[in-house]
């Protein structure tokens, strides 16, 4: 991983069991050597057996989200703190939903939040033809059975949270009727649906996971990475378990979610394990609370119907808590490691305000951004006593806190552009920028002092004029004998770089989209898409320094006064940027700044 912010994080519940196993030697005795799969030799040890292994295993279906940061990043920084290695696997076993694009897509993804995981890449595809014995052991030890039932058969005899359910009448097929269908079913002889493998546990089980769940079924797909090699595919809750044992995980950390899941993973990993098809000690489940944050959904079905009803822009839009949209935004992959840090781990959910993460985002970009200079609404200002033919470098620093980065030239005129804010005919009380017979210092430059503006034929105000006072510039001796309270920054309208400017609000403008609120009728069924923010995305022409000319993609600044942003990684062409804000300067949300 990339240099953390912070040079540790606090201890958490997981970081316990972590240290106490670890304490305990609990995984000196484990034997695997190479990669894992068919192949694998099972009787040596490994130089680093007493390590932690853990897995990020993304289902290839989609783009991941801020919560799948926060989970690659729990993973990623165990196995770092202590020594270890993190998987990431791919738990492809679902052909229909399943596309290369994903794929790489999810590779770019952890790798942008500066995760690595050397030769440590695994499908869970590459073990179909373990599971698929794996399954024959437990259809020959009385574990599985093939159901025929029709799936709404299947549903209707399940049960409920508080009725248990009922036996399949198939499900006392004998072993050998069981492994002839079965075979039948991976030869291709029946179509979809036709027939699921079950685990045989116990259909009264108050937990409706253990009521013999299918573990197969029928799917006649190509898949991305094994073809049409296979017309069986395992369910997730099956293949999950197996890949995590198969790769010797010490710790298979998932979301709340599954928690309900853990009994049918250690079942299966118990029933293997008595067989002698897996050693031992087997991975161990541990949940944590799934990451929810204010202003966004992080649900991928209505991700899915943002993008396919076309709200958003793709799966890159900015706006969008996608993790290519983040990068596209401009966020920095060390504003997410620190957001990690400060919310912590634990298992009781709660809501994180979206500011927070914003707090960490303004935090790392302040030290690490150089700065320049933008005006996002001109206004041309015009110093009359100064020479049209004349111009000058006034020096700025590339960054006030790092003096070692140097400084760069801004051109200086007598035609200027600055923000339309900082001028009022008739000011305000406690206005001190540029109103007539006042004076007001330009950043790096001289003070300056107002003598009046010009209108067109509506009366909209479309140049003001001042005069200059020379013995005032920024730098030279005599620069402060004039003092001004107010502070203006500007750029030289001969050397400006026009370029688009996209402003960004929250995507929703309710913190929980979609909820009821107080005074809902009870029946009233809400839609998330009701509390879209009409206003979430502004786009302006703005006047650049020149030195933000040749801004490269992804290349990010401060621009003074307006906040973070980062020249698009798609739009942004050589000599035109065009620039996203990630983050304003301050937490402006709802106080009515742009």
């Amino acid at each position: 991983m990339s240099q953390e912010v912070s040079t540790a994080a606090p201890a958490h519940f997981i970081k316990n069991i972590v240290e106490a196993d670890l304490a305990a030697g609990k995984y000196a005795q484990r034997r695997w050597a190479g990669q894992p799969g068919p192949a694998a030799d099972h009787t040596a040890a490994p130089p680093d057996a007493a390590k932690i292994r853990t897995r990020f295993p993304p289902e290839p279906n989609g783009y991941l989200h801020f919560g799948h940061a926060k989970s690659i990043l729990l993973n990623f920084g165990l196995a770092e703190q202590y020594g270890g290695r993190c998987h990431l696997r791919f738990d492809d076993t679902n052909p229909e939903k399943e596309e290369q694009e994903y794929v790489n897509a999810i590779v770019d993804s952890v790798k942008w939040l500066g995760c690595s995981w050397e030769n440590d890449l695994y499908h869970a595809s590459n073990y179909f033809d373990w599971m698929a014995q794996f399954a024959e052991y437990l259809i020959s030890a009385g574990h599985a059975y093939v159901d025929s039932q029709p799936a709404e058969a299947m549903r209707a005899t399940r049960g409920t949270l508080t009725q248990p359910g009922q036996d399949s009448p198939f499900r006392q097929r004998t072993p050998a009727e069981n492994m002839e269908l079965f075979k039948r079913m991976q030869a291709g002889e029946f179509p979809d649906g036709a027939h699921v493998l079950r685990a045989k546990i116990d259909m009264a089980s108050p937990n409706i996971n253990m009521r013999d769940p299918a573990i197969y079924r029928i799917r006649h797909a190509t898949h991305h990475n094994t073809g049409d090699k296979w017309c069986v595919y395992p369910m997730y809750t099956y293949a999950h378990p197996i890949e995590d044992a198969l790769e010797c995980i010490t710790h298979s950390i998932c979301t709340l979610e599954f928690e309900d899941q853990r009994p049918f993973y250690d079942w299966l990993l118990e029933r293997l394990a008595e067989g002698g098809l897996l050693q031992r000690p087997l991975p161990r489940q541990i949940e944590f609370s799934r990451l929810n944050l204010t202003y966004v959904v992080l649900s991928k079905r209505k991700l899915i119907q943002l993008v396919e009803e076309k709200h958003v822009a793709g799966w890159d839009d900015p706006r969008l808590p996608t993790l290519v949209g983040a990068r596209r935004r401009g966020y920095s992959p060390e504003g997410f490691r620190l957001f990690a840090e400060r919310i912590g781990v634990s298992k009781s959910d709660s809501l994180i305000d979206y500011s927070l993460f914003e707090d960490a985002q303004r935090e790392v970009m302040n030290e690490s951004d150089e700065r320049r200079v933008a005006v996002l609404d001109p206004l041309k200002l015009i110093i009359d006593n100064y020479p049209a033919d004349q111009f000058e470098d006034c020096l700025a620093p590339n960054h006030p806190l790092h003096p070692e980065r140097g400084e760069r030239a801004m051109p200086f005129g007598r035609e200027l552009w600055i923000e339309a804010e900082d001028f009022q005919e008739v000011p305000e009380k406690g206005f001190r920028r540029l109103f007539p017979g006042n004076k007001a210092r330009l950043r790096y430059g001289y003070v300056v002092e107002c003598t009046g503006c010009d209108k067109d034929a509506a009366g909209k105000i479309i140049a003001v004029h001042c005069t200059y006072l020379p013995e005032t510039k920024s730098g030279t001796p005599g620069a402060d004998s004039v003092k001004v309270k107010g502070n203006l920054h500007w750029v030289s309208a001969a050397h400006a770089c026009p370029a688009e400017i996209r402003l960004f609000d929250r995507l929703f403008s309710v913190p929980a989209p979609g909820a009821r609120r107080a005074g809902d009728a009870p029946d009233l069924e809400r839609d998330f898409l009701d509390d879209l923010n009409p206003a979430s995305k502004t786009l302006i022409t703005a006047q650049l320094e020149p030195a933000l000319k040749d801004a490269k993609p992804e290349e990010r600044f401060q621009f003074e006064r307006h906040g973070y942003f980062a020249a698009d990684r798609v739009d942004s062409q050589p000599g035109a940027p065009v620039f996203n804000r990630a983050v304003t300067l301050k937490d402006s949300w709802g106080k009515g700044s742009t």
